[in-house]
């Protein structure tokens, strides 16, 4: 159990002390948002490591929207095709529900990095950081949006996740770093004593005040 996001980011930072000197010597760490976003933050105060966000969102089924099919980031879609075919899931819902998230995503992008690019990540270690992983839908864009962006190695680093979700995320990430990996996993917030939502203010605060440290 993680007293709060803030707990957990420090724990996870132990576990990553030396990620930097296993992929390449540079890292820069991107927040999930918004949750890892606050988790992200003490993940890069303790690696002395810009910050930056990496924004994917959810494609949710039809009639069911917290039931994951897929996931999108800026460029990256990726669709989980055995759900998709058991629910029969039409290609026109696929791409209204794409064209929903693509458009949260842009909204995003704006309200927290306030006219300011994503940061440069060719040749660096990109460490992914969320408050955890449940399927693992969105993890996998943000992973693959990264890579896409010329990350030397990709790392997804979160306090809790399924095992299963582990090792299948393993394929999309050059390494998995997961302080709890239980078998039996009902939500994400059950490892939380202090799990509150997270604000777009809160996380365009952080992003300001991590935006001076440098590279």
């Amino acid at each position: 159990m993680f007293r709060d996001r803030r707990d957990a980011g420090e724990r996870l930072a132990d576990a990553l002390a030396d990620v930097r000197e296993t992929h390449g010597g540079t890292a820069t760490v991107l927040g999930i948002p918004r949750g890892g976003v606050v988790v992200a933050d003490a993940v890069a105060e303790r690696l002395s490591a810009p910050l930056d966000v990496v924004i994917p969102r959810k494609l949710g089924a039809p009639g069911n929207p917290e039931l994951a099919i897929g996931a999108v980031a800026p460029g990256v879609r990726v669709l989980d095709e055995r759900m998709v075919r058991a629910l029969s899931v039409p290609e026109s819902y696929l791409d209204r529900e794409v064209g929903r998230a693509e458009k949260e995503i842009e909204r995003r992008e704006r309200r927290f990095r306030v006219g300011l690019p994503p940061l440069d990540l060719n040749g660096r270690a990109a460490i992914v950081v969320d408050d955890g992983v449940a399927t693992g839908s969105t993890a996998v864009a943000a992973l693959r949006w990264a890579r896409a962006r010329g990350a030397a190695a990709v790392v997804l680093a979160v306090p809790v996740a399924p095992a299963l979700s582990v090792r299948q995320l393993s394929s999309d990430a050059d390494e998995v770093v997961a302080l709890e990996t239980p078998d039996l996993f009902h939500a994400v917030g059950q490892w939380y004593a202090q799990f509150g939502q997270v604000s777009d203010e809160e996380v365009v605060r952080i992003l300001g005040r991590r935006s001076s440290v440098p590279s």
